[in-house]
């Protein structure tokens, strides 16, 4: 076997011992004869809830492990040709199951990214929210970029983006938004993405063509299954309603259609604005839903103060991605150091290697600083 082909067996060897391992193989190959023997039984589904909830688990484990027999197999055979190949002094066979084996080297870093997104919420959709930093009219822009970023990131993917809520700024630009987007592991896909975006530009706002530095936050919440129970105290929120304007101070509705909720014992706003009053109501609810599950998530994980620090200082210190259009060309990813140097690209939502590498953790030392 040539070397090169002989360090990509090794490779792909090393993935599959990997994706077992993720998965806890013999662990979940005793599961699924469980959820099989109980999808025999005719009392399953004397609740449907359960029942649903059973065979999507059922479905997926059996997805898993086929997929990494499956793959698994592919390697076994193609060295077997590849060896069988070099004995016969058949070129042809080695060069077929080469292919093959590079073909599966794709296979398996796809399946590595379906991997890690496996947790609990990684399958819902997700609301997305952009707050403008500190800075006005430049800020404010910024914020809308990274809304369009986002919009433009979730169209390729096929995903549905419905607005639930825009705040316009005075000249330009937006001071926050909210998003709704539906797709298969949105929130999986998108849960890295939290954190202050900093955008380093010339300012097309300052007639003296200065560069300038600019800060929005993206804040990623999962959209709450409605059997996950929630508790939310009707004398814990206060409900408001009012009229929804838009870019430039010019009202849309002519009634109070628009609702915004505060829990007040977390001090938690969810706003809607962009449907009738009813389903404002019904809108702001789900995302108060999912803010509250979101958050007790992070205290569980001992991270609520981390989560506090990134979404109250918009600014320097706290930042996870930057991009800077002037002096230079480059998007950097503070956690990981991923790097691309066609902005453009990134801003139209090319964001998917950024988010492979924050999924899978690829962080190389100490967060940078990019001037």
């Amino acid at each position: 076997m040539r070397a090169e082909t002989e360090n990509l067996v090794d490779e792909i060897k090393q993935a599959l011992s990997l994706l077992r391992r993720h998965l806890d193989w013999d662990a979940a190959q005793k599961r699924l004869g469980y959820l099989n023997s109980r999808a025999e039984d005719p009392s399953l589904w004397d609740d449907p809830n359960e029942a649903q909830k059973l065979m999507r688990e059922r479905q997926t484990l059996e997805e898993n492990i086929s997929a990494i027999s499956d793959m698994q197999q592919t390697l076994d055979d193609s060295i077997e040709l590849i060896e069988l190949g070099e004995m016969e002094g058949d070129e042809e066979i080695v060069r077929d199951a080469e292919k093959t084996i590079r073909q599966l080297e794709g296979k398996i870093d796809k399946r590595r990214i379906e991997t890690l997104l496996s947790g609990e919420m990684d399958q819902s959709d997700a609301f997305l929210e952009v707050h403008a930093g500190a800075g006005g009219t430049e800020s404010q822009d910024w914020a809308n970029m990274l809304l369009r970023m986002y919009t433009r990131w979730a169209e390729k993917r096929g995903f549905k983006v419905e607005v639930q809520d825009v705040s316009y700024g005075e000249e330009a630009g937006i001071k926050g938004a909210t998003l709704l987007i539906k797709g298969e592991k949105a929130n999986g896909w998108l849960k890295t993405e939290s954190g202050v975006h900093r955008l380093v530009r010339i300012s097309p706002y300052d007639s003296n063509a200065r560069r300038h530095t600019s800060f929005s936050s993206i804040g990623v919440y999962p959209v709450i299954d409605d059997n996950i129970e929630i508790d939310i105290q009707d004398k814990d929120i206060r409900i408001d309603t009012f009229r929804s304007s838009g870019a430039g101070g010019q009202h849309v509705n002519t009634t109070d259609s628009a609702v915004r909720i505060t829990h007040m014992p977390t001090g938690i706003v969810v706003t809607s604005s962009e449907k009738s009053q009813h389903q404002n109501r019904a809108n702001a609810m789900k995302a108060l839903r999912a803010r509250l599950y979101d958050l007790e998530m992070k205290k569980r994980e001992d991270a609520a103060l981390a989560e506090h620090d990134a979404k109250t200082d918009i600014g320097w210190g706290h930042q996870i991605r930057s991009y800077v259009l002037q002096p230079y060309q480059l998007v950097k990813d503070l956690r990981t150091g991923v790097e691309s140097t066609n902005p453009t690209e990134v801003l139209d939502g090319g964001l998917d290697e950024f988010m492979e590498a924050a999924l899978a953790g690829k962080v190389v030392g100490e967060v940078e600083d990019v001037e």
